[in-house]
């Protein structure tokens, strides 16, 4: 079944939006492509570029201790905090109060998509960084305006936002990034230990560079996946929808199988 295909037999049941393309940022297939969805996890991505930005230009360092708690300055107003019963990445909890390396905070952001460290990594980076990455790559539909959690500024219509297509952009910066800093970041984004989606769509042990985020009715993944037999390709899905959890994870999955199986003539697919 193709992809066009798939996207049809969910239609009406939200909304789904598919980037495809190869690292020299063509796409070669694009559904809704530009539309934005609540960013969840993806806008780790972003904040992980501008750490490394700022590391290069010596402003941060990987090895820079950072005491882990949980109070942040919301955008809004006040202050808040990570709610731990929705973070599925205990490690950084069981350092509360105490020094840990910026680094390992981002390893935790990345492969075990920790909220509490993303908050902490955004608190030394900024969110205005951060966004910067994603108005420079992006169509500035998309950004970066508040900390995981921020109850606050949520309700005060302060929201994350991502697309598709800025999510490939950023992948595509990143794919084509030869400095350490880029280095660090794919490696960050192919040791990601949630891989229901995009890696399950393609043989196992093939390399894929990754970042997903999900929460009530979203679930989303980008990355640069690496065929021995053929050239990279970027594929990003964002899907807000009425679907089981899992059934979005499926599709997501189904979607990068059917890249796989074109990607030695990618543009077929169109």
């Amino acid at each position: 079944m193709g992809i066009a295909d798939l996207l049809g037999g969910v239609a009406g049941a939200g909304e789904f939006g598919v980037w495809l393309g190869r690292l020299d940022g063509v796409a070669v297939f694009e559904h809704q492509a530009e539309r934005t969805h609540y960013s969840a996890s993806t806008m780790k991505l972003p904040v992980a570029i501008a750490l490394m930005r700022k590391v290069a230009a010596g402003e941060l360092a990987l090895d820079q201790p950072v005491i882990v708690r949980n109070d942040f300055a919301s955008a809004a107003d006040g202050r808040f905090g990570v709610n731990q019963d929705e973070d599925e990445a205990p490690a950084t909890w069981t350092k509360l109060g105490t020094p840990v390396e910026l680094g390992w905070l981002a390893t935790e952001m990345i492969t075990l998509s920790s909220n509490l460290a993303t908050d902490l990594v955004l608190e030394c980076v900024g969110v205005d960084a951060a966004n910067a990455v994603l108005t420079e790559y992006g169509s500035g539909r998309s950004a970066i305006r508040r900390g995981i959690d921020d109850r606050v500024a949520q309700a005060a219509g302060i929201s994350n936002e991502m697309s598709p297509a800025d999510l490939a952009a950023v992948l595509v910066a990143v794919g084509n990034d030869k400095t350490a800093g880029g280095e660090y970041v794919r490696d960050l984004l192919a040791g990601n230990q949630w891989n229901g989606e995009i890696p399950a769509g393609v043989p196992a042990g093939t390399r894929v560079e990754h970042k997903n985020g999900w929460d009530t009715r979203i679930r989303h993944d980008g990355g640069i996946v690496y065929p021995p037999d053929a050239e990279p390709f970027v594929l990003t899905v964002c899907t807000t929808s009425e679907l089981p959890d899992a059934e979005a994870q499926r599709l997501i999955a189904s979607i990068a199988t059917g890249a796989w199986n074109h990607r030695n003539n990618l543009e077929a697919i169109r």
